[in-house]
């Protein structure tokens, strides 16, 4: 019978799994500085942009429910 999946995943070890991530993390290409600043203000713009959409939907639908209300009621 072959052996289980992750018996064979145990005997590389911790060591092995961190000497994996370390070679990964080398091929990543960093952001500079500059890159990174830009990102995290696109980033906060689209975010206060996407919650006053939210908001202004919300506000809208309140209204239409109100008034749904009032007709109803």
């Amino acid at each position: 019978m072959a052996k289980s999946n992750s018996a064979v995943q145990q005997r590389g070890g911790f060591g092995k799994f961190f000497r994996g991530v370390k070679a990964e993390l080398k091929k990543v290409v960093w952001p500079t500085r500059k890159e990174l600043i830009n990102y995290t203000i696109v980033v906060f713009l689209v975010t206060i942009f996407i919650a006053l959409l939210i908001y202004v939907f919300d506000a809208i639908f309140a209204q239409l429910i109100n008034m749904l209300l009032r007709i109803v009621g």
